[in-house]
């Protein structure tokens, strides 16, 4: 059985939990979550995949139970213990009884302001995450009694880091500051000079800070941003869809975003994609 995101919508919202984040941490994390999948294993003794589009930003996986496996891209993974993933590229994720997972969804990790990191070399592999949480932070995640304590400690450690370097990462805020507007806003056209401009940086200098905060460039980041607001609204609410709302020029430039977007290799069947189609279809007619 494989769950495809944004199709298979009732299992992603009710087999994970998820906890947004607040206050500070908002510019820096998306949402905790972790798998709730424990009813799931008499339905499928034999496990099942999840897909999911390519997405902006990385996520830290922790491992709270047995081994797993990752799929990134074209690249297979056996994971044991804890990584770092990337989320530029599609993946798949194969799930055995016995798998329990705890996530963090980060635009920027805030191990950013402690640690000598360019995020743009980290791509197209899961990365070994010891070298950017504190040990005892895992530790103590793992020996947590519930989701709930889980982000509430994580809460207050990464609350700490950005509060202890609060105003001293400049280039950080910027980004920070630019992917909140854009998402905020739907606001995808706007240059990247005329955003390098208004921070009084030069364009060379405003896409490095993207690709050292981020891994990708500005241009890919917002555009991943925006095929996915736009495909999630076209998936939830179809009647109100319109592509200029997401600065399309029209229906055949989002469709042909929409199809390079989900051209998922590892798919087994064609009719999610069709069923979206379908509706993108109904959604110009109406």
């Amino acid at each position: 059985m494989q769950h495809v995101e944004f199709f298979h919508t009732e299992h992603f919202l009710t087999r994970y939990k998820r906890s947004k984040a607040a206050g500070s941490l908002v510019p820096f994390i998306d949402f905790f979550w972790e798998t709730d999948f424990d009813s799931l294993w008499d339905i499928y003794p034999n496990g099942f995949s999840d897909v999911l589009f390519p997405n902006t930003g990385y996520t830290y996986l922790i491992n709270l139970g047995t081994p797993f496996v990752m799929q990134v891209g074209d690249h297979k993974f056996d994971m044991k213990a804890d990584g770092f993933l990337p989320r530029s590229q599609a993946i798949e994720c194969y799930h055995q009884p016995g798998n329990k997972l705890f996530g963090i969804k980060f635009h920027i990790s805030p191990v950013i302001f402690e640690k000598k990191i360019n995020f743009s070399e980290y791509q197209s592999f899961i990365f070994p995450l010891s070298y950017l949480v504190d040990a005892g932070i895992l530790d103590k995640i793992k020996k947590c009694n519930s989701f709930d304590e889980r982000v509430a400690l994580l809460t207050t450690y990464f609350t700490q880091i950005i509060e202890q370097y609060s105003g001293s990462r400049r280039p950080i805020e910027i980004v920070s500051e630019i992917l909140l507007h854009c998402s905020r806003n739907n606001d995808y056209l706007t240059s990247v000079e005329t955003f390098a401009e208004k921070y009084k940086v030069s364009s060379r200098t405003l896409q490095r800070y993207f690709e050292m905060a981020t891994g990708l460039s500005t241009k890919n980041a917002l555009q991943i941003m925006r095929i996915r607001k736009a495909t999630e609204h076209l998936t939830n609410d179809a009647s109100s869809f319109h592509s200029k709302q997401y600065g399309y020029y029209d229906h055949s430039h989002f469709y042909k975003h929409l199809r390079k977007f989900l051209n998922k290799g590892t798919l087994k069947k064609l009719q999610p994609h069709l069923a979206l189609l379908n509706k993108l279809h109904e959604s110009k007619q109406a």
